[in-house]
């Protein structure tokens, strides 16, 4: 099981989010900061950012 916490990212969010692929974390992170934090153009290097904090947790 993987994990992302966006406060990682944007300091102060308590959002996060379990998957067992890391594409379903980027997908569910990348709609997160489009829906919550405005951010309607990632930035090129924002995938790359969330696949940094992106870990493995115990099932």
């Amino acid at each position: 099981m993987k994990e992302f916490k966006c406060g990682q990212l944007v300091p102060g969010c308590d959002w996060h989010t379990h998957a067992d692929e890391e594409a379903e974390i980027i997908r569910r992170a990348t709609e997160h900061l489009r829906t919550a934090h405005g951010e309607a153009h990632l930035r090129e290097n924002m995938v790359e950012e969330i696949k940094k904090r992106v870990h493995e947790v115990p099932a």
